[in-house]
Formats: structure tokens, sequence, C-alpha cells
């Protein structure tokens, strides 16, 4: 029989520039906060995963160590902006499968400034890195074009999305952006790639994250009212007719549909989100694809102001990867412990009205996703 895994603890650093951190400094404090947060002591981890991207390598051997020596095994991790979600979902098929009863996921990054650069030969790179298609701001303008042209999506619906964005993240301390932007000052800044404008887009950042995964019988030790993670699903790109396959970062519908079976959950009783919003409009197509609104509704959805926190599903609380930043390896553990402190109700400013108790993560990065289920 399957164990049932749970998520104990969480701990987030500011995300930001902040002159003199170092990597291994991002991942003590995010490590310690979940540690103690969970109230577990770090020698009793009987594994780790550690999830980044264009860090060194064994950087999460040198993370963990920060932690102590306890000889346990540790896992670099790397799916790109799904890095760290991946590693609890890991660690939740250790524990299900009894492998193992705690274990301890760090997600580090510290990003260059500026388009994220595109490492290796020339040569070995697929035909849309060599023509410029892939840039990530312009795969997402393709899909807001190809969505506006489909389904009469307006621009202005993305810059809304945005809005709502930067307006969540000024109530978050750990946000790189604490400003709020008015929907003109959103329409009318820098035009990235048509229709992106630079407040729609998310901003390299540095940071740490960390999550305490446990299995349900163990955490009996720890805490009466564990947040349980009762679904989960992780996968890379399929194949679909007349379809651009090639740049897709996971088939976020069919993980959903297998999530919800597993949990016995379904959509309409999901009452907060996290969602991958490196662009705004990537909050109006996941909404879609998750089956919290019709397809093709997701623009007129976020116009009306069902996504914001007093609304029918809010949507990234705490600003998303818009107002919060983006350092790829540690946002997937950011997104889970605001569901995390959602479902606790400790949010505060941002807390959901309700006393929500099913929370729905959404985490895609290049070549794969990951979806996830939270219950109260």
């Amino acid at each position: 029989m399957k164990k049932e895994a749970v998520i104990l603890g969480v701990g987030v650093t500011k995300f930001g520039r902040v002159t003199g951190r170092s990597l291994v400094e991002m991942a003590r404090e995010a490590g310690l906060k979940a540690l103690k947060d969970a109230g577990v002591d770090f020698r009793d981890i009987q594994i780790g995963f550690c999830g980044h991207v264009n860090q060194p390598t064994g950087a999460g051997m040198e993370c963990f160590a920060e932690l102590g020596l306890t000889g346990i095994p540790v896992t670099n991790v790397e799916v790109a902006c799904a890095s760290q979600s991946r590693g609890v979902l890991l660690a939740a098929d250790m524990i299900a499968g009894g492998a193992y009863d705690l274990a301890l996921v760090i997600g580090i990054e510290k990003m260059p400034r500026g388009m994220v650069p595109l490492k290796g030969d020339p040569s070995d790179m697929p035909y849309h890195f060599m023509t410029g298609i892939m840039p990530m701001p312009g795969i997402y303008a393709m899909e807001a074009q190809r969505h506006m042209h489909e389904y009469g999506t307006k621009p202005e619906h993305f810059g809304k999305a945005a809005e709502k964005a930067h307006r969540n993240g000024s109530l978050n301390p750990n946000a790189t952006y604490r400003e709020v932007y008015s929907l003109e000052e959103i329409m009318n800044s820098r035009m990235v790639a048509d229709p992106i404008t630079m407040l729609m887009c998310s901003a390299n950042a540095d940071g740490a994250a960390a999550t305490v995964v446990c299995s349900k019988e163990k955490a009996k030790r720890y805490t009466s009212t564990p947040i349980s993670l009762v679904g989960w699903a992780g996968g890379t790109p399929m194949y679909a007719k007349g379809e651009g396959g090639g740049f897709s970062e996971g088939p976020a519908e069919y993980l959903a549909k297998k999530v919800y079976e597993m949990s016995g959950v379904g959509p309409e009783e999901v009452k907060v989100v996290q969602l991958h919003d490196a662009f705004s409009p990537g909050e109006i197509f996941t909404i879609e694809k998750l089956g919290l609104c019709p397809h093709g509704e997701g623009g007129f959805f976020v116009w009306e102001g069902n996504t914001e926190i007093g609304g029918k599903v809010p949507v990234n609380t705490d600003g998303g990867l818009v107002s919060c930043g983006h350092p790829m390896g540690a946002s997937g553990g950011r997104m889970i412990a605001e569901l995390y402190w959602q479902l606790k109700g400790i949010a505060g400013e941002r807390q959901v009205p309700g006393e929500p108790k099913v929370a729905l993560l959404h985490n895609q990065g290049i070549g794969g996703a990951n979806v996830m289920m939270f219950r109260k």
C-alpha cells in the first residue's frame, strides 16, 4: 500500500538582486527556515533533492553541506523552471513507495542579467533556437497572437493579468517587484514581443526556497495539521497533430486530468492556484488548460476579476513570476510555499477569504511540467 505524502514545512528567501549573497548562503537560509517551520532537525532528513539550472556541477551537495554532513543521498534536479517542483514530486514518489519518510528539497538560483543565455554549440541546437524563435518572450507572444486570433482575446486581457500580479506582489515582502502599476502603465511600457510589454514579463532574480516532504504517518510526530499532497504528475511534451510540439513545455491539460483523477478532486473544488506565468499571457492559457474556465474564455475570465484574491479562483496570490521574479531553480518551491501558507491561513494581506481547503499548482520549464494538488 502506498504511503501518503505531506508538506511539513517551507522556507523562502527574498527574491531579487541582493549584493553579496552567495548561493550557499541563500540555500542555508531557505533550508533552515523550512526545517524550523517543520519542527525537524536536519539530522532526521533521510534524502535530499536540489533544483537548479545554471549553477556549478554538484551545487546541490555544497548547499546541503551548509546544513550538515550526514551522508544522505542528495540528487541535483534540472528541469529548467520546473526543477524544484520536480524535486518535490520525486520526493513524494520516494515516500509513497516506502523508500523514505522525510525529505528536504531545496531550490536555488543566481540568474544572469538580461535574456536567459542559451548554452551549448549552435550545431547541437534545434532549429527554433538557431532561428531566434525560441527565446521565451517570442514563444509566449506567438501563443498570445494565436489566442487573440482564435478567441477574440485582447492585449488588455494580458495586461489585466499583469496588473493583478503586480498588485498582489506589493503585498509580498519576498517579491522582487513591489510596485503597483495601472493597466495603462503596463500597456504603455516598452514592447518586448508583441503583444507582451516589459511589465508583463517576469524578471531574472536570485533566490532560494525549500520544502520539507514527509510521510503522513511520520508527520504526526511534528504536527496535527499537515498539508497533504493528494495528487501529483509530471511529464514532457506530447505530440499533437497540427501543434508546434517543439515549443511546448509540457502537457498541462493531460497532467491536470491525471491529478484530478488521482486526488479525487475536480477543478470546481479548487480554491487557490499557483501557475507558471513567466509572462502574463501564461495565466490565461493555463487556467484554460487546468479546466478552471472554458477554452477560449481565459482572457474574459481574468478581465472580470475571477482570478483576484477575492475572486472565484484566486491565481498567484503572491504576485506570481511576474512580480516575484524568477530564480529558475527556486520558483517551484516559492509557489508551493504560497499554497502552503494559504491553506494554513497565514498568508496575511494576501490571504484568500473563506478558509480554502484545496489548492492546485502548475509549474513548467523547458522540457517538462509538474501539476500538484494539495488539501488541508
